[in-house]
């Protein structure tokens, strides 16, 4: 096999292994790179129908790439809505992803009992869930038992329409939220939170 061979192989690895990402953003961008391989690949052994086949892979991946990356922010493209704690949707949710929300939050158990919950929405499909109690000592803060992703949108970070934009938090009076301590792998201080000790804190805006 010559270096140029396993360049070749190396790309259709690459395009194969892209398709067992879970993660949207991740999916798109090592799709892009075994596509544009591939079309180098191909061009050199001439077999030009592979290199408009990977052409078009490649415009397709860009397009997308492009698509996620401008409406990651947007708020059109997520909703938040509120949900009852004792809602049979959400403990299916909760219970779909179970062994994953125990990866992140370790600590976290299904309860509930003085706690609101927030469901994060693209579309129809549900990308996040949030779960959270006033502090017994300040009910003005917020203190967060459950901030879940689905592994699809990880890359997104859709959390920040909740505890920025969705206006739901202070209008339940809160002032401040606070994260569990512990939390694996947390994304707050791309959000604005700044991190006491082993916790995350944010003070919301006024309402």
């Amino acid at each position: 096999m010559t270096w140029f061979e396993a360049v070749g192989w190396a790309g259709s690895a690459l395009l194969v292994w892209s398709l067992l990402q879970r993660r949207l953003l991740r999916l798109r961008a090592f799709n892009l790179v075994g596509s544009l391989i591939l079309v180098v690949y191909n061009a050199g052994v001439q077999v030009w129908p592979m290199v408009g086949l990977n052409l078009t892979l490649a415009g397709i991946n860009v397009w997308q790439l492009y698509s996620l990356v401008r409406t990651r922010h947007d708020e059109r493209t997520y909703q938040v809505v509120e949900v009852a704690t004792d809602d049979n949707f959400l403990a299916h949710v909760v219970r779909v992803h179970w062994a994953d929300i125990a990866k992140f939050n370790p600590a976290f158990r299904f309860d509930e009992e003085h706690r609101l919950a927030f469901l994060t929405l693209n579309g129809d499909e549900v990308v996040g869930v949030l779960m959270l109690r006033p502090d017994p000592q300040d009910p003005s803060v917020a203190q967060v038992e459950l901030d879940y992703v689905t592994q699809r949108y990880r890359d997104l970070s859709p959390g920040e329409f909740v505890f920025r934009r969705s206006g739901q938090l202070t209008a339940h009076g809160f002032r401040r939220v606070l994260t569990p301590p512990g939390m694996v792998a947390p994304y707050y201080a791309r959000l604005g939170f700044q991190k006491t000790r082993d916790q995350y804190c944010l003070d919301l805006p006024s309402a």
